[in-house]
C-alpha cells in the first residue's frame, strides 16, 4: 500500500475524530473527551487493499478543466457516481446530508451531537489539470501501481485528499463514531480554473444560510525530510497564509513590415527587453515577514551550531539568513513575490515583422504586498510607455491566520500530525506559494490552515515541479 496515502486517510481520520466524538453506544456525557487514542493503530489488509483500489479507481476517471467553465462534464458526472459506490455508508448515514452544488461539486453536512460547537470544514477538489500523454511513464488516468507507487493525474493534487477524507469518515461511520462537532465537506470541481463555479458558490450557499466556521483546513503545506543537512527527523509546515496572483499580459503595438527592411525596432524586440527586465529585476525581498522568522526560530531548536545560533538571531544575522534563501528557487519564493513569464506570442510567418507581441506573466503575490503594489512596481521596472499592461485576473494574497496557542485549527492540525507520526517535534507555520480553493471561504472564518500529509525530500521537488506538468506518483 503507498504510504502517504494511508498517512492521508490517517491524518484525516484522527482530525475527526480528534475534534471530538461520541459512540453511539455510549452515553454522550462520558464520551465528551475521547480522543484519536480511539483510531486503531493499523488499519486491516482488507482496509489497507480497499483504499488503494478506491484512489487508483478516483485517478482512472479524467476529472479535467481546460479552462473557466470548459470541463469533461462526463468525468465529473461519472466521479459523482463513483463515490457513492465507494463509500456507501457516508451516502446513507442519517446525520449526514449531501448536496451537488454547481452540478458537479460536492457538500456533505455533518450533523455532530452538540450544536453549541462551531462547526469546522474540510476541503478538496476533484478536478485535476490536463495530462497530455507525451511526458508521462504510464498513462495519465491509468492509475498503474509500480514499484510501491501509484501513477496518475490526481495523485498529488488532489483527488488524495478526496478519497482520504472520505475514506477516513466512511471508516470511522463503520466503527459507529458520530462526531460530537458538526462539520462540512467540500469538493470543488474546478479548482484548476480558478473555482468560481465550485468553491466560491458553495462558499457563497453556506453564507446565505448563515454559517460562521471555526476553522477550514486545505491543501498546502507538507512534511519535510531531508532539507536541512543537521535536521535529522522530517518537519511539518502547515501554511497559515496563501499567495496572491495577477495573470498580467503585456501587449507592444507597431507598424507592421517586411523582414527585408526592417525598422529599428520590432513588437517583439521591444516586449523582449521589457519582460527581460522584469525577470533580472525581483520584486523587494519580504524577508522581516513575522511568520517565515517564527519558523526559522522554531526550527532552530533542532538545530545544532552554528546554525541554531544563528536561526535564534535573527535580528543580528537576518539579512544573511535572507541573502542565502534568495539564492534557491524554492526558498526565495517564500521571501518575495516572484515573477514567472509563461507565455510569448507574436509572428505568423519567418519574413513579416508582427504588428503585435504579446506576453503573460504570472507573479505569485507575497502576503506583505497587494496587487495594486505589485502592479505598480512592475510598470516601474519595465518603463516603457509602449508597452501596455493588461490585467487578465488578479486576487490580493490571503489573511494570515492565527498560529499561536489559542488557535483551534492550528492547534488540532499541530496535535493530529504529531499524533499519527510521533517522530515530528516541529510543525510550524508557513506561506502556500500555490492558490487554493480556501481563498473562497474569507468570509466565513478568520481560521484557513493548509496541510497535506505527504512527506517530501528534498530530491522530491524537483521531480515534484516536473510532475505537476507531466506527471505525478505518490507512493511509499
Amino acid at each position: 500500500m503507498a504510504r502517504p496515502y494511508v498517512c492521508v486517510l490517517a491524518v484525516a481520520a484522527v482530525l475527526l475524530l480528534g475534534i471530538g466524538t461520541v459512540s453511539r453506544s455510549k452515553n454522550l456525557r462520558d464520551q465528551e473527551h475521547q480522543r484519536a487514542s480511539r483510531i486503531p493503530s493499523q488499519f486491516s489488509q482488507e482496509e489497507r487493499v480497499a483504499m488503494k483500489e478506491a484512489l487508483k479507481g478516483a485517478i482512472q476517471i479524467p476529472t479535467v478543466s481546460f479552462s473557466p467553465g470548459e470541463f469533461n462534464t462526463t468525468a465529473l458526472a461519472e466521479f459523482g457516481e463513483y463515490i457513492r459506490k465507494v463509500f456507501p455508508t457516508v451516502f446513507k448515514t442519517s446525520f449526514i446530508q449531501h448536496e451537488a452544488v454547481g452540478e458537479y461539486s460536492h457538500l456533505f453536512t455533518v450533523r455532530g451531537s452538540d450544536p453549541s460547537l462551531q462547526p469546522y470544514l474540510l476541503l478538496a477538489h476533484i478536478d485535476v489539470v490536463p495530462a497530455p500523454r507525451q511526458g508521462w511513464e504510464v498513462p495519465p488516468f491509468s492509475g498503474l501501481e509500480r514499484d510501491g507507487f501509484i501513477y496518475g493525474r490526481g495523485t498529488l493534487d488532489n483527488k488524495n485528499s478526496v478519497m482520504g477524507i472520505l475514506h477516513a469518515l466512511e471508516l470511522l461511520l463503520t466503527r459507529n463514531y458520530i462526531p460530537r462537532r458538526s462539520f462540512f465537506i467540500a469538493l470543488g470541481h474546478d479548482e484548476e480554473v480558478l473555482g468560481t463555479n465550485g468553491a466560491q458558490k458553495i462558499s457563497a450557499l453556506l453564507q446565505a444560510r448563515g454559517t460562521q466556521l471555526a476553522f477550514i483546513v486545505d491543501e498546502g503545506g507538507f512534511i519535510y525530510d531531508g532539507f536541512i543537512a543537521s535536521l535529522k527527523k522530517p518537519f511539518a509546515i502547515v501554511s497559515v497564509s496563501e499567495k496572491g496572483s495577477i495573470n498580467l499580459m503585456l501587449q507592444v503595438n507597431m507598424t507592421p513590415g517586411h523582414s527585408s527592411v526592417p525598422p529599428k525596432e520590432t513588437s517583439i524586440g521591444i516586449l523582449a527587453a521589457a519582460v527581460s527586465r522584469l525577470e533580472k529585476t525581483p520584486m523587494p525581498n519580504m524577508f522581516a515577514d513575522k511568520h517565515l522568522k517564527k519558523s526559522l526560530q522554531q526550527l532552530a531548536n533542532e538545530l545544532s551550531s552554528p546554525t541554531s545560533i544563528i536561526l535564534n538571531n535573527l535580528w543580528l544575522f537576518g539579512p544573511l539568513v535572507s541573502r542565502i534563501m534568495e539564492r534557491n528557487h524554492l526558498t526565495n519564493a517564500l521571501v518575495r513575490t516572484t515573477t514567472a513569464l509563461t507565455m510569448f506570442n507574436a509572428g505568423v510567418k519567418v519574413n513579416v515583422i508582427p504588428p503585435v507581441a504579446q506576453a503573460t506573466v504570472n507573479f505569485r503575490i507575497h502576503p506583505a504586498q497587494t496587487v495594486q503594489e505589485v502592479l505598480e512596481l512592475a510598470k516601474s521596472i519595465v518603463a516603457d510607455d509602449r508597452v501596455q499592461f493588461h490585467v487578465l485576473n488578479a486576487f490580493d494574497p490571503l489573511p494570515v491566520s492565527s498560529s499561536d496557542d489559542q488557535a483551534l485549527g492550528y492547534q488540532l492540525l499541530r496535535q493530529t500530525i504529531q499524533s499519527v507520526i510521533p517522530e515530528i517535534n516541529i510543525v510550524a507555520p508557513g506561506t502556500c506559494v500555490g492558490n487554493t480553493d480556501s481563498r473562497h471561504y474569507t468570509n466565513l472564518t478568520t481560521g484557513i490552515y493548509r496541510f497535506s500529509p505527504i512527506t517530501l525530500q528534498a530530491q522530491d521537488l524537483q521531480r515534484m515541479s516536473i510532475q505537476l506538468v507531466h506527471g505525478e506518483a505518490i507512493g511509499r
